[in-house]
């Protein structure tokens, strides 16, 4: 079954966009030839086109743009990027990432930073293409389009890189040698938590339409979502809570939150998820708060041959926390995870797990960290820039992305199927059936990955 969508997938590519881009744009593999990556020395530089340069997409840009060629800017919203266009007023300037990268082949890499509900068609379409790419987290809206993108980018051999900040933290990668090390024992339970949503959610009914500002192409901005007039309640930001675009408190923190876990633990796939919400369901919107189940069968150790890890349960909280006695008098983070083992706790008291602390504090005294493993880093950025041009890959390319990104978002399948959902990750089956709609979810006419 997921060889067969993986072939399905790899034949298909962008197509124009219902009201904005005409057939003349639309390109197929079979039409455009996909450029191989160009080669660079370390002390070339890139030409990177940015995909979305409002709020975070504005501070992407700026990280890339300290040592890299900007060659071409995109967004949807004039007055939204207008910082950004000032900034770089003499490069071009796009509304369809479609047309640009269909006119612009100097490009070398892309960076996305649009709402949820584009990065993977951004992605897609700048890799066929043999362009490198960084996308915002989380890498995809939904499961199934998370498990396209890996494979795209290794069919592709592009450089790529989620953005998790924290994945460029050596404080974090330090927490993950000392997790690996046996210091806290084996871990038999997680506990990951967000004080968001910050957002509204829990909203059952679409306000009414109302005339879009002229400086926003709504029909762009749309894109894959289905079809709905605008309104001021899904933009900018707020967008994050309705399921149409946005993936909820679980896409805006989760990868963040549950890296260090998924790394440390070689946690994987997920073999049964189950949520507890504090709102009624509805079609709509994200719930104002939950708690979500993941249960991981045992499974490898990382590094290998250290034997194999213990089945381990992971829970994530949104506006709420873990129980009090967890923290051993140590203060609750507003965002953070525990990871609870047989000889001790590993806490991180941050959203990116960029610092931590061994529990209790007198029986780690004189703890000493284990000699590195992981390499270490300058920055999220620069690793990404360094893999582009032929250095080794980012930590959260999209082949370790992917799979977080799945993980995450099984949470939010959970959630609005409203009962235990059974996973099998080979094959990309979710029962009951109900949950299996939240897998993968219909495009709007005219798109497609």
């Amino acid at each position: 079954m997921r060889q067969h969508n993986r072939r399905d997938f790899l034949r298909a590519t962008t197509l124009a966009g219902a009201g904005v881009l005409t057939a003349q744009w639309g390109f197929r593999p079979s039409e455009v030839q996909a450029d191989e990556p160009r080669r660079l020395g370390p002390n070339d530089r890139l030409n990177v086109a940015v995909i979305g340069v409002g709020g975070r997409g504005a501070d992407n840009l700026r990280e890339v743009a300290r040592t890299e060629n900007i060659v071409a800017l995109c967004d949807v919203d004039e007055n939204r990027a207008a910082e950004s266009y000032r900034r770089f007023s003499q490069v071009p300037k796009y509304q369809d990432f479609r047309v640009m990268l269909d006119k612009q082949r100097d490009i070398d890499a892309v960076v996305v930073s649009t709402a949820d509900h584009q990065h993977a068609v951004a992605s897609a379409a700048a890799i066929r293409l043999g362009k490198h790419v960084y996308c915002e987290k989380p890498l995809t809206h939904d499961v199934w389009e998370a498990s396209q993108l890996k494979d795209l980018a290794t069919k592709h051999r592009v450089a790529t890189q989620m953005g998790t900040q924290g994945s460029a933290s050596n404080a974090m990668r330090t927490a993950v040698e000392i997790v690996r090390s046996g210091a806290i024992g084996d871990v038999h339970v997680v506990h990951t938590w967000t004080d968001r949503p910050i957002w509204p959610q829990n909203v059952a009914q679409r306000p009414k339409g109302e005339q879009p500002p002229k400086s926003l192409n709504w029909e762009m901005w749309l894109g894959t979502a289905p079809d709905r007039q605008y309104n001021r309640a899904y933009l900018p930001f707020v967008w994050r809570g309705w399921w149409d675009f946005g993936t909820g408190a679980i896409g805006d923190m989760a990868c963040h939150i549950m890296n260090l876990p998924f790394m440390a633990l070689n946690l994987g796939a997920p073999t049964s998820i189950i949520a507890d919400v504090v709102t009624p369901l509805n079609a709509e919107t994200a719930p104002e708060g939950c708690t979500v189940t993941y249960e991981f069968p045992a499974r490898r150790s990382l590094p290998p041959g250290q034997g194999e890890l213990p089945a381990c349960r992971m829970l994530w909280y949104e506006r709420r926390q873990p129980p009090m006695e967890l923290f051993m008098g140590q203060k609750p983070a507003d965002n953070g995870c525990l990871l609870v083992g047989s000889k001790g706790t590993l806490y991180s008291p941050s959203d990116i797990n960029d610092s931590y602390r061994l529990l209790p504090l007198n029986d780690f005294r004189d703890f000493r960290a284990p000699k590195p493993t992981l390499p270490r880093t300058s920055g999220h950025h620069v690793e990404w820039i360094r893999a582009c041009k032929g250095g080794p890959g980012g930590m959260c390319n999209f082949d370790y992305a992917g799979p977080l990104t799945e993980l995450a978002l099984l949470g939010n399948v959970a959630i609005r199927a409203g009962e235990r959902v059974t996973w099998d990750a080979v094959n990309l089956r979710a029962t009951p059936a109900l949950a299996q709609r939240f897998i993968r979810r219909e495009y709007r006419r005219g798109w497609t990955l």
